[in-house]
């Protein structure tokens, strides 16, 4: 595929709306005729047997799935919309992606506020899930999910950005240390004071 070709797939994704020729030729810096052909061959690549097309519409071009598929695709738009997530739900999804497994009665005290709702809300949204109980017995723990890796768009979940520049503060500090060095994410000596 050429590279005006990628370029208008890439901007035909994006737009909300169809883009009309003008706006495309615009968009690229290409004349009408270059992008017209650039245009075939996109929608030559999503041919009859992908799930997408572009479609001439309302005036203009738009990259969208193919009228056989709405079915399976009505079934997406049924579910509620995902809202944003809020500071706290942030700050608890930081806190369990660095320390899982973690309890909420951990999570709370790390916090320094009640992380009931907010975990039930993260469990729900399917970001958090459970991780089991200590063998010793205790409060459940949890940890991140795939779902929360594709949202936050890392590889894995040990690809969490580094925390050695952040300091460390409170009561909790050196115990939150430990378990950040235990789990990989602070160097060991991250933060030593020599003590």
């Amino acid at each position: 595929m050429t590279g005006l070709a990628r370029s208008l797939e890439a901007l035909l994704f994006l737009s909300p709306e169809p883009l009309s020729l003008v706006a495309l030729c615009e968009l690229t810096e290409e004349p009408p005729g270059t992008v017209e052909r650039a245009l075939a061959e996109l929608g030559e690549r999503h041919g009859p047997d992908g799930g997408l097309e572009v479609a001439e519409v309302a005036g203009g071009f738009a990259l969208r799935t193919r009228a056989d598929l709405a079915e399976v695709c009505d079934r997406l738009r049924e579910r509620p919309p995902e809202d944003r997530i809020t500071p706290a739900g942030l700050e608890t999804l930081a806190v369990v992606a660095y320390l899982e497994p973690i309890s909420r009665p951990q999570i709370s005290r790390l916090r320094g506020v009640a992380a009931d709702s907010t975990v039930a809300s993260l469990l729900e949204r399917g970001l958090l899930e459970e991780a089991g109980r200590p063998a010793e017995g205790g409060a459940m723990r949890y940890r991140t999910t795939r779902l929360f890796q594709e949202r936050f768009d890392l590889r894995g979940p040990g690809d969490l950005p580094p925390l050695e520049r952040f300091e460390l503060s409170g009561p909790e500090a050196e115990r939150v240390r430990r378990q950040l060095v235990e789990a990989g994410h602070l160097a060991a000596d991250a933060g030593d004071d020599g003590g």
